[in-house]
């Protein structure tokens, strides 16, 4: 199982999308507060997340927190438009978790430095667009590491 994480997100499509693409692929998501929306049944259901009680969702008051509960051997992959290392050159594996930032202020560059070579990008042309929509970059990453698994 891969495991989708949203460092504070702030527009709930987004987070929708990301539970479509976790139902899509049987993965885990998991949402670490603050949440700039509600996850109450009327919001969820106004915001149009039908399926949403279907998703596999942990909600964690902290990354700090997630991380402690994580298996001791699960590796964290932080994305960041700050890093070198492309999505692709990573060695995505089962258990492996996705940890993406905000919308509109990405992971904190504590998180993103301390990463190291788990810290990785969506190459994008120079000068074409500062980021990718939130949902947009979970769905490229996580079908990478989909491929990846799939492949013998």
């Amino acid at each position: 199982m891969l495991h989708i994480v949203l460092v504070a997100p702030e527009i709930p499509h987004n987070a929708g999308a990301a539970g479509r693409l976790a139902l899509a692929t049987a993965s885990r998501l998991h949402l670490v507060k603050p949440l700039g929306f509600s996850l109450d049944d009327k919001h969820v259901r106004r915001t149009g997340l039908d399926y949403w009680k279907d998703v596999d969702l942990k909600v964690w008051e902290s990354l700090d927190d997630l991380k402690a509960a994580a298996d001791p051997a699960a590796r964290f992959w932080y994305l960041s438009t700050k890093t070198t290392r492309a999505h692709w050159d990573a060695d995505f594996q089962d258990g492996d978790y996705l940890v993406f930032g905000c919308e509109t202020k990405g992971l904190p560059e504590s998180i993103v430095h301390a990463a190291g070579e788990q810290g990785i990008r969506i190459p994008m042309v120079e000068g074409g667009t500062r980021s990718l929509n939130l949902s947009t970059a979970i769905a490229i990453t996580l079908y990478e590491a989909v491929r990846q698994r799939a492949m013998p």
